[in-house]
């Protein structure tokens, strides 16, 4: 088994290098070790986001359209993993949400998942809460976070990959979809509990509680345009890093 480690990256020159390190570092953690790629996709970064990643002899691609998912996908489509884990280049992978992770790929009883979220440095209060929605939602409907989302390539390729058409939400359309493929074929789809994924909590500083709710509102009042619009998604596509 082979596992590609693919993560998008727009302007992340600055915390780009530590999740490198903890991927590589997390792998060489595993009892027994993993066969692994690890596959950077520069989405039209303007800062050293590529260089950083060649420099630490990391394989890079290229998407020239600021659009997450055409992001993950341009980098699926250049791994060679019978498994995709898919983690956002301001995250850090844990040794212990790694082995929760393989040990579920190993068991053939799912086709794919997440995992609980976390933020480090921990967020403000009202941070704290949306989190914890957040991971209700997560465990109640089985929905994996963008920042760590798991799949069998086979149903990733059958389901033709993310949206293209959506610039959010889309890990949530296809964790939807995974779980139709996966019951189609006696397979669960899972969410780790006991081992949550770290993320930067930098969006919660740079952006506050009032722009938070402000595309909250703007989200409810029309969803389905919200997710292909970037204009209306700031914290996503406001260029703050």
């Amino acid at each position: 088994m082979k596992v590609s480690v693919v993560i998008p990256a727009f302007n992340e020159e600055k915390l780009l290098g530590a999740c490198l390190d903890s991927v590589r570092a997390s792998f060489s953690a595993q009892p027994g070790g993993q066969d692994y790629e690890i596959v950077v996709c520069d989405n039209n970064s303007t800062d050293g986001t590529a260089a950083l990643a060649a420099a630490k002899g990391i394989r890079t691609v290229f998407e020239p359209l600021n659009r997450i998912a055409g992001a993950r996908n341009r980098g699926a489509a250049a791994a060679s993993g019978d498994w995709l884990l898919f983690i956002d280049a301001d995250s850090r992978l844990s040794p212990a949400t790694l082995g929760e992770t393989l040990l579920l790929m190993r068991a053939g009883t799912c086709c794919g998942g997440g995992a609980l979220v976390a933020f480090d440095p921990p967020p403000p209060a009202w941070g704290a809460a949306l989190t914890w929605f957040w991971n209700f939602l997560s465990v109640a409907f089985k929905l994996a976070a963008g920042s760590y989302l798991f799949c069998r390539r086979d149903a990733f390729a059958a389901l033709g990959g993310f949206s293209p058409w959506l610039y959010a939400a889309e890990e949530i359309e296809l964790s939807g979809a995974l779980k139709r493929w996966g019951a189609a074929k006696g397979l669960a789809f899972k969410i780790i509990t006991s081992a949550p994924h770290f993320s930067s909590a930098r969006k919660f500083r740079m952006y506050g509680a009032g722009e938070f709710l402000r595309e909250v509102f703007t989200f409810l009042r029309g969803p389905l345009s919200a997710v292909r619009d970037p204009a209306r998604l700031k914290i996503f596509y406001g260029g703050k890093r």
